[in-house]
């Protein structure tokens, strides 16, 4: 979305295909936002953003995109049976939580929407500040997890998903030290009162919040027929302008290595916006 601000304002035409999934969606308040101090919720926000977009006329369109081809030096777009022509594409198509097997969707939205179930320790960690809480993972990631979050709150448990912990010694010395607890494999989920409640070992042990650390899907199958570069997670490969090896083919927000915030995909969607830009009217001069 603020690519396509930026790129509206350059007065060139631009198309938003949003299949309506953006994490952001799901965030009920978000207060780590600059310039909203008493918080936004990640709907209205997008509502501002679509807002401002339709105001330079960008095209906003609700879909999904089946798949890109290559078209001389441009690109095909297929969605739905309509075809999207264009000179350079912006994947925003960032990732999806993995999410706990154990709680089902009503619960799950229902958990998330009042803060009992938590994704982003970088977005609202302070929320849980002195607070019980539990880490659903195991291994580096919710060893990591769970001492990140010890800058919160001195009451921390580490729970391992169904097959139970990977942890090795340095990992059970690093915990032990931050004093976070480790326990066995969480077997059910379940919400009560104003507490998310994990059976661990036939014991209910009942928590605050609870952040499962379980990694994400990266959503970056538009971009691999096309020869794009990737990590070993899936995560696109750009150069520091947001470009991808592909000529024409960038890339910003989430599905692209960094730090799954808010204010760094509107970071990189400026960048690549401007980039861009300058990169068409390297073939063609852009003048009114």
């Amino acid at each position: 979305m603020t690519a396509a601000i930026y790129l509206a304002r350059f007065h060139l035409r631009v198309a938003v295909v949003d299949a309506g999934q953006s994490r952001a969606s799901l965030i009920p308040l978000t207060r780590n936002q600059a310039g909203f101090p008493h918080g936004i919720s990640g709907n209205d926000l997008l509502a501002r953003m679509r807002e401002q977009a339709r105001l330079y006329d960008a095209d906003l369109r609700e879909g999904c995109i089946e798949s890109i081809e290559r078209d001389g030096e441009g690109f095909i777009a297929l969605m739905d049976g309509a075809v999207f022509a264009a000179r350079a594409v912006l994947l925003g198509t960032g990732v999806v939580n993995r999410r706990p097997a154990m709680l089902d969707e009503a619960a799950h939205q229902e958990a998330l929407s009042d803060g009992r179930l938590r994704y982003c320790p970088i977005c609202d960690g302070y929320e849980v500040t002195d607070r019980r809480i539990a880490v659903l993972g195991t291994g580096e990631r919710g060893c990591d997890e769970a001492l990140f979050l010890r800058g919160f709150t001195a009451d921390i448990t580490l729970i391992a998903p169904e097959g139970g912990h990977e942890l090795d010694h340095g990992h059970y010395g690093r915990l032990r030290d931050a004093g976070i607890k480790v326990v066995g494999s969480c077997r059910r989920i379940t919400l009560a009162d104003d507490a998310i409640v994990l059976q661990v070992n036939g014991d209910q042990l009942s928590f605050d919040s609870l952040y499962p650390a379980l990694g994400s899907v990266v959503c970056s199958e538009l971009a691999a027929p096309l020869g794009a570069a990737m990590s070993e997670a899936g995560c696109l490969k750009v150069d520091t302008h947001q470009r991808t090896n592909v000529p024409g083919l960038y890339a910003a927000g989430d599905v692209v290595l960094g730090l799954d915030q808010i204010s760094h995909a509107m970071g990189g969607g400026g960048v690549a916006a401007t980039t861009i830009r300058n990169d068409l009217a390297e073939k063609a001069p852009l003048r009114r």
